[in-house]
């Protein structure tokens, strides 16, 4: 089988911050990795999945809304994938990733899509997680450009 490109980036040299993963015709994948990898902090799933409910919420309640296609933790638990089309210039997906960063700091009250019928684990919550993150990956993305958005490997 083909390696998958995601698997070529040297994780061991990869920090926090927001990075174009991959281009698929309209579609760009961003990867949003708040922790560095294989650095024994990760983060824990009460927290991102409260911070997936409410990263989605925000981004899909913007006038940019018909052109996100997708919000998702990744798997290893250090970052998101953040799915736009190409009519979202890449600065502008770097601000809709600090608008939903202060979002999530401000946030009070119940989490969207946090009810039993709504959600597949409503019980895994975590605000107070959920807005630490926010406050560290809002820290790392103050003055956040295009130019950084390259892997540096």
């Amino acid at each position: 089988m083909k390696r998958i490109e995601s698997f070529c980036v040297n994780h061991d040299k990869l920090t926090p911050g927001m990075y174009v993963s991959r281009i698929d015709g309209d579609a760009i994948t961003y990867d949003v990795r708040m922790v560095v990898p294989n650095a024994g902090i990760y983060l824990e799933n009460d927290g991102i999945h409260t911070f997936e409910h409410l990263f989605a919420t925000y981004v899909r309640n913007t006038a940019d809304s018909d052109n996100i296609l997708y919000v998702g933790p990744m798997g290893c638990r250090t970052g998101f994938y953040f799915i736009t089309r190409d009519k979202i210039s890449k600065a502008r997906a770097i601000e809709l990733v600090q608008e939903t960063c202060e979002f999530i700091k401000n946030f009070e009250g119940e989490i969207p899509g946090s009810s039993r019928i709504e959600c597949g684990n409503y019980l895994d919550h975590s605000l107070p997680k959920a807005k630490k993150y926010a406050e560290d990956l809002s820290k790392t993305l103050v003055g956040w450009t295009e130019g950084k958005m390259v892997y540096q490997l």
